[in-house]
């Protein structure tokens, strides 16, 4: 008897292993423990293999099986299988995305359990007789009779931490067991990621009342879902147009038919006030699933969810393949963003993967955005998808008065180095004044962006990424960084190049922009929301509760605090860069400029005074910038769509970005050569192009040089099968290779 089997290697496809005799066959879905060359490893049984020409002789049996019964469900496992072959990476990979933390292994679950201690009968009848006055079989202390009678009123008994905490000792506990007056037992305790929240509790329902739009939109949206067939359906609403609180309710109308839902949201950074909204809507039949938890917590909340008792799992990309059953509709809020993407095998995006599964459940999918991306509209603009429009905010609230400075005439005015405008700082300082708060958003880390020097005109770089390093951390020892490999070293006093003497710092970030704030409105509580600044776990939850709560004044952060945050207190935004994405050799450059910019306007005047938002660029005229600065999406629609109509870019055609590594430039552009040649014997026939090879933008990456090559077609299978292809013809040159399907960046 033969089974295939997929093992968590990256570029590996499914393999055969024998079952032993005596050995029961396992099931779809189990995990089984398999020899690997010379390791042993834990994979996921796929189904049976029926060739027959197979010799058993010649099939390495199976080491054990460690589920009766399937771990991943088989929706799942298909799920992942799609998303192997859709992304061109080995069924392994896939489903190993899909697997809890501490799975990989262990025959039982990896719970955490709690010592309880409870009273037994005959401890009962032993404390009975002591107060009878009677002297009974047993000689119990003072201490062991007031555990007693403390357990006497708990049945359920108490754990045994807390009776330490109550200074009942460990061995007191151990006498009374050895009597048998008190069982002992290991209880299983799920670790809870809910911590109590400090996010504000949503208001009653009758201070929640629809507006006429939403109402609409609603209504639309639970037909659809309760027509239970596959639909996708476009939730494209402004800015502050309550969209979150349609999710709410869709999920409560779902769930009340019986079926589940499934809330994506891209960033952690979002998690915690989405989660905590849903959690005090459904209570504890809401999961929650990203990155940012304990390992413990995300297998416990899997296990939660795989027993079937949750109705509403909420999470970032991951939570796709989430075990939950009887799924009715699955929300992909902020659609557009990128942070879907996963940027390591399997490159999966998460929203399409979402649209997949609802597809297998026959269930609904909500795209959500004020600025959909341009795949999504231009489906929902040709009838693929349903398109919701919400136009107006809640509560008729005007959208926030944008003002664009042009820099350069700053520049001009106050010098080089100036970092906030001068209408950009008197906002502030008026903001500061009448006790409302201010977010200022620049989508770059650290202190300093270059090192360089006055003397030789070199740069302080990367010795593995064709980058510049970034100072971070202020006072007497700052480092300079990479942020792609994490190489650091102390910024120097003298050039490494020249040993010249005049280094100097040039370029800022967000911890500049701060220091800058700070200075420019004194007394001001300023804090900085970046992925440097929320390492430890629950800081990002905490810092957000504190600028919620009104306790910071300002709030300086990159793209995080742009996406989906409601402060009703911010009444200001400021942009400093607006056009930092804009000179990138990406075809999304002006798509991802006009996205940030229209989001983070948006946070603005949410509350109930007016809100304004100040626009810092050397591109004021750049179409991306003034119609964000205007939050018109359909005419920025109009003019991208052009463009990418023209050049043949998505949604026009379909694109596989082809990366090659390798210890030489010279190797890495040889190499992509024969691939390129290799694919063009396939050009004709499969009608789709070959653009390369050429050095990769980022042409060093963690010691490795890149190349470059571009697939575009219109029939994506053809192009993906035909590269596969190609790469099993040199499996040598496979496992130098990326694989990027429906590329969001081509860096």
């Amino acid at each position: 008897m033969f089974i295939r089997v997929a093992v968590p290697v990256p570029q590996l496809g499914l393999l055969t292993y024998r079952v032993p005799d005596g050995v029961p066959r396992p099931v779809v879905g189990a995990r089984v423990v398999v020899p690997l060359g010379p390791r042993i490893v834990t994979g996921i049984v796929i189904g049976d293999e029926t060739a027959s020409e197979l010799a058993e002789s010649a099939v390495k049996p199976i080491r054990d099986v460690l589920d009766e019964e399937a771990f991943v469900p088989s929706d799942v496992i298909a799920l992942a299988a799609w998303t192997a072959e859709y992304y061109a990476a080995g069924a392994g990979e896939a489903l190993t995305a899909v697997l809890p933390p501490k799975a990989r292994g262990s025959r039982v679950d990896a719970h955490k359990t709690l010592r309880v201690a409870a009273m037994t009968a005959a401890g009962l009848g032993a404390l009975e007789a002591k107060r009878g006055g009677e002297a009974g079989p047993f000689s119990l202390t003072a201490k062991q009779l007031a555990l007693l009678e403390l357990l006497a009123g708990t049945p359920i008994g108490i754990p045994t931490p807390e009776l330490a905490a109550r200074g009942f000792a460990a061995d007191t506990i151990a006498r009374l067991a050895k009597q048998a007056l008190v069982s002992l037992r290991q209880d299983r305790v799920n670790r809870d990621p809910f911590t109590p929240s400090t996010f504000e509790a949503p208001a009653a329902e009758a201070d929640r009342r629809l507006t006429v739009e939403q109402a609409s939109a609603l209504d639309r949206l639970t037909s659809l879902a309760g027509a239970r067939e596959f639909r996708v359906a476009l939730l494209h609403g402004v800015t502050g147009s309550g969209k979150t609180e349609i999710y709410l309710r869709l999920a409560a109308a779902v769930r009340g038919g019986g079926r589940t839902a499934v809330m994506l949201v891209p960033e952690i950074a979002l998690t915690p006030a989405v989660a905590s909204l849903f959690r005090q809507t459904f209570g504890e039949r809401v999961a929650v699933q990203h990155s940012g938890l304990s390992d413990g917590e995300r297998h416990d909340q899997w296990q939660r969810i795989r027993r079937g008792e949750i109705d509403v799992v909420v999470g970032t990309r991951s939570a796709v393949f989430a075990p939950i059953d009887r799924i009715g509709v699955i929300i992909v809020d902020e659609e557009h963003d990128t942070s879907y993407k996963q940027e390591e095998s399997p490159r999966y995006n998460g929203r399409d993967v979402a649209i997949v599964r609802a597809q297998q459940a026959g269930a609904l999918v909500v795209l959500g955005s004020a600025t959909p991306s341009m795949e999504s509209y231009y489906n929902a603009m040709s009838g693929k998808y349903e398109r919701v429009v919400l136009e107006r905010r809640v509560l008729d609230r005007s959208l926030a008065a944008v003002t664009i400075v042009d820099m350069r005439e700053e520049y001009a005015a106050v010098g080089p180095e100036a970092i906030l405008s001068r209408a950009l700082t008197a906002a502030l300082q008026l903001r500061l004044e009448r006790g409302e708060q201010s977010l200022v958003l620049l989508n770059r880390r650290g202190l300093a962006t270059a090192v360089f020097c006055r003397q030789c005109a070199g740069t302080l770089e990367c010795p593995n990424c064709s980058v510049s390093l970034v100072v971070h951390g202020e006072g007497s020892a700052p480092r300079a960084r990479c942020h792609y490999c994490n190489y650091s070293v102390r910024v120097p006093t003298k050039c490494p190049l020249c040993a010249g003497p005049y280094l100097e710092q040039t370029g800022f970030g967000t911890e500049r922009v701060e220091a800058e704030v700070k200075r420019v409105c004194s007394g001001a509580r300023v804090a900085r929301l970046d992925r440097d600044a929320v390492r430890r776990k629950g800081s990002l939850d905490a810092l957000l509760s504190k600028f919620r709560d009104g306790a910071i004044d300002v709030l300086v952060g990159t793209q995080m605090i742009a996406k989906g945050h409601d402060f009703p207190r911010v009444t200001l935004v400021g942009v400093i860069s607006a056009d930092v994405g804009l000179g990138l050799a990406d075809f999304r450059a002006s798509e991802r400029t006009f996205q940030l910019l229209t989001q983070v306007a948006g946070r603005a005047g949410r509350g109930e005074q007016a809100g304004e938002a100040i626009v810092q660029t050397l591109y004021p005229t750049h179409y991306s910038v003034q119609l964000a600065c205007r939050q018109d999406y359909p005419a920025f629609y109009e003019r991208e769509v052009h463009f990418r109509r023209s050049m043949r870019y998505p949604p026009f055609v379909s694109m596989i970005n082809v990366v090659v590594r390798a210890r030489t430039f010279a190797g890495a552009m040889d190499d992509a050569g024969d691939l390129v040649e290799r694919l063009r014997q396939a050009e004709a026939e499969s009608g789709f192009r070959v653009l390369g090879p050429a050095p990769a933008p980022l042409g060093k990456l963690r010691g490795e040089y890149r190349a470059q090559l571009l697939m575009k077609g219109t029939h994506r299978k053809r192009m993906r099968e035909a590269l596969i292809s190609v790469l099993a013809g040199r499996p040598d040159l496979a496992r130098r290779t990326v694989v990027d399907v429906d590329p969001l960046s081509v860096l």
